[in-house]
């Protein structure tokens, strides 16, 4: 029997022992999907204490019940380590490291890259590797492809590499890991054939597509279209607000229309691992190719913007006051990159409040979800929200919505509010200033 058919029977009976490189908001998801389908899984993570947190039975991860965890762990279907020996015991590896820019805006594959010299001498014959992590058309077969078969096995035939876009959204009750259709795209047709064997034991859907190349496309359309949309609406909320009109209305009307739109809403801009980062990838690759990227330049621009807007906004409002930005005491009002989750990868609201701490103000947050700062952004955190406290502060900014906070009771308390995402949606107060 050839490896390709082997491997197969291996996924099909739940006798493959898998494994997956970096236990974080996509790969702890997937090794967990994994175990509970029956698999032996080996997830690897070079943060020891992310791996001694999930050891005993924790989880950093907001998808991810604790309960899951302890439960796979004591099974004996899923184990974790930092150990990158382990690869060598594995019939399929999943690549689920992070993919950041850098400061130039060019893609950043070094995780990846080390991610495959752990990979690549212990490859061994029958071996299934799948990169998830989000990167340029050609990464698969341009960067990992070379670095597998420098001990002479062929892929296709010997081993087997795929490409797989991972569509996590954080947060999201109705979809998450196992019922979000899975694109796959492998370097030969036996590849994906291979790659969507093992998917079709734990996806509700595999959607294979023509190569890796495909695959990593989609990804990348899938949040350019987002973010061109985003900033299209962010521009429209920058016009109304000259014209004073109402965005949101304008947009809650629009989308009674039940064909050729769908709503998008601005906000105080992008944050998240994907819609301000994978635009820029499909970008740089397209420059490389000879194409001009003109809408994605755009569209980045404008939404790179929105935090200097916002800022403008609370300036206008404290003016109204008759008070500075320099010595006012301001409370934002979450710091998460959307409502619901503790992810603060990217946020709006670092920029926001890095911004007016450089203009001088005494900037305070609060956010239910988050229970520190990145490094480097030094802050008071309000801990108790209650009318006193509310009431010691010069302006709010929301900056996030979270489920569960009681944002009207900023309008009672504070003296002005900007709303960067309509959570006082019907109230109106010539101290409240929306986006």
């Amino acid at each position: 029997m050839n490896h390709q058919d082997a491997l197969k029977d291996k996924f099909s009976a739940k006798q493959a022992h898998l494994g997956v490189i970096g236990l974080g908001y996509v790969g702890l998801p997937l090794a967990v999907s994994y175990a509970k389908a029956g698999f032996r899984v080996i997830g690897i993570e070079r943060s020891e204490a992310k791996v001694a947190a999930l050891k005993r039975g924790e989880s950093y991860v907001i998808d991810v019940p604790a309960a899951e965890v302890a439960g796979m762990l004591a099974s004996g279907n899923l184990t974790v380590t930092s150990d990158a020996s382990v690869l060598a015991e594995v019939d399929s590896v999943n690549i689920c490291v992070p993919t950041p820019l850098s400061k130039t805006r060019d893609p950043d594959i070094s995780y990846i890259q080390d991610a495959v010299e752990m990979i690549g001498p212990r490859l061994h014959p029958g071996m299934l590797i799948i990169l998830e992590s989000t990167t340029y058309p050609g990464t698969t077969e341009e960067v990992i492809l070379p670095i597998l078969t420098r001990g002479g096995l062929e892929a296709g035939k010997d081993f087997f590499l795929a490409f797989s876009p991972e569509r996590v959204d954080p947060g999201n009750p109705t979809f998450q890991t196992t019922n979000i259709p899975k694109v796959v795209g492998g370097i030969t047709p036996a590849c994906t054939e291979v790659a969507s064997a093992l998917y079709n034991q734990v996806m509700d859907q595999v959607v294979p597509v023509t190569s890796a190349r495909v695959a990593e496309t989609v990804k990348l359309l899938e949040n350019t279209f987002r973010s061109v949309n985003i900033g299209l609406v962010n521009e429209i909320a920058l016009m109304c607000n000259y014209m004073d009109i109402d965005v949101w209305e304008v947009i809650d009307a629009a989308a009674t229309k039940p064909f050729g739109y769908m709503p998008f809403y601005p906000g105080p801009g992008l944050g998240g691992h994907c819609i301000p980062i994978d635009p820029f990838y499909l970008s740089w690759k397209a420059k490389l190719a000879g194409s001009e990227a003109r809408f994605i330049e755009l569209a980045g621009q404008i939404n790179s913007s929105m935090p200097e807007h916002v800022v403008r906004k609370v300036t206008a409002l404290l003016n109204l006051q008759r008070k500075p930005v320099n010595g006012s005491r301001l409370l934002v009002v979450g710091v998460a990159y959307k409502g619901g989750i503790d992810d603060t990868r990217e946020s709006p609201a670092l920029d926001i409040m890095e911004l007016l701490k450089q203009a001088g103000a005494d900037v305070w947050w609060y956010d239910p979800q988050v229970e520190s700062l990145p490094a480097g952004l030094d802050l008071a955190k309000l801990t108790v929200w209650s009318p006193k406290h509310l009431q010691e502060f010069d302006l709010a900014v929301i900056v996030t919505a979270h489920p569960g906070v009681p944002h009207p009771q900023l309008l009672e308390h504070c003296p002005a509010v900007v709303d960067t995402r309509n959570a006082l949606k019907g109230f109106t107060s010539p101290n409240l200033f929306k986006l």
